[in-house]
């Protein structure tokens, strides 16, 4: 049997898919399973042993710098064809919604069969995204009770450079950023909480990570600026700033870390399928869908769905002061 699933949307959503992908290669151990993913987000599928191949392509408003959207189409329609000549049985869609895009390539790809989210009773038990995902399970009777957590694998010369990069001891990881405005903890706040933790456990190390570059880009908005401001304040500190320029630096810097301080986003997603115990800070989010799945957490949601309203004191009763030992 050969299994494909396609995955177009956020690093999040990759990461809850992955529980199914490994139930798949538990009951069908002989089966060939692929994935087709963007090139965004491919980095997530990096060594996953549940997997026989990984393809990936390009969406347009991922292109880098002189690459065309002509060339990306024709890379795209090559690959569809080799995946076509490759028989595939069965394409799974485990996203919601009409999945038109995800639609036509399947059925560029000639598959014997195609199932949907959509297509599907749903199930009103499975509120986090991981039960959403793998309620296609149904279709193909395979059991979905007791999911696995999600595992992704660092690239080992990044984690080791980055575990040289943050010393011995226990790690705090600091992720500042966040897409959402409802999201974001003001820098003033951060500043407080890596100078009381420090103040009452001198020997813990704080990981300082971002999304870079200018918040006013468009495209890409960054946080450098708010970055820069906290190191600055809490210069003198062991902390450690890690802008991380690529997927691939930012799983194998998270992976360092021992717990992970963070909004809901796709790098809490990350944390939660390397191990980390999470602290997470949810605005205007579903919190029900969108928890960590599989490793301990603590959800911070105020009754106003702004993160701008969740305290210091909140932070630091949820970390558990003083458990952040080595």
């Amino acid at each position: 049997m050969k299994i494909l699933i396609i995955r177009r949307d956020n690093i999040g959503d990759l990461v809850c898919t992955l529980p199914l992908i490994r139930r798949l290669r538990a009951h069908y151990p002989q089966a060939w399973i692929g994935a087709l993913v963007t090139s965004y987000n491919a980095e997530v599928l990096h060594g996953n042993t549940d997997l026989n191949a990984v393809f990936r392509y390009t969406k347009a408003k991922h292109l880098a710098a002189g690459e065309s959207a002509l060339g990306a189409m024709w890379a795209r329609l090559r690959q569809l064809w080799q995946l076509r000549r490759m028989g595939i049985d069965l394409v799974l869609l485990p996203a919601s919604g009409t999945q038109a895009s995800a639609r036509r390539m399947a059925s560029l790809l000639g598959a014997k069969r195609v199932i949907a989210q959509d297509d599907i009773p749903a199930d009103p038990a499975a509120e986090h995204e991981v039960l959403r995902a793998a309620n296609l399970l149904r279709a193909i009777d395979v059991p979905r009770a007791d999911l696995p957590p999600a595992l992704i694998t660092p690239r080992s010369e990044l984690l080791a450079a980055a575990q040289e990069k943050l010393g011995t001891g226990a790690v705090l990881g600091l992720h500042i950023s966040a897409r959402k405005p409802s999201q974001r903890w003001p820098a003033e706040r951060f500043i407080e909480l890596i100078k009381q933790l420090h103040a009452a456990q001198p020997q813990l190390r704080f990981a300082l990570f971002w999304a870079p570059g200018a918040a006013d880009n468009a495209l890409h908005p960054g946080d450098d600026a708010k970055a820069q401001q906290i190191i600055e304040a809490c210069a003198g500190l062991p902390i450690t700033p890690m802008p991380t320029h690529s997927l691939a630096e930012l799983i194998a810097a998270l992976a360092a870390c021992s717990q992970v301080l963070c909004s809901d986003g796709g790098h809490m997603h990350l944390a939660a399928a390397l191990g980390k115990p999470i602290t997470c800070l949810f605005g205007k989010s579903d919190a029900a869908r969108w928890h960590p799945w599989g490793v301990p957490y603590q959800l911070l949601q105020p009754a106003s769905l702004d993160a701008n309203d969740i305290t210091v004191d909140d932070v630091l009763a949820a970390l558990g002061q003083p458990s952040l030992q080595p």
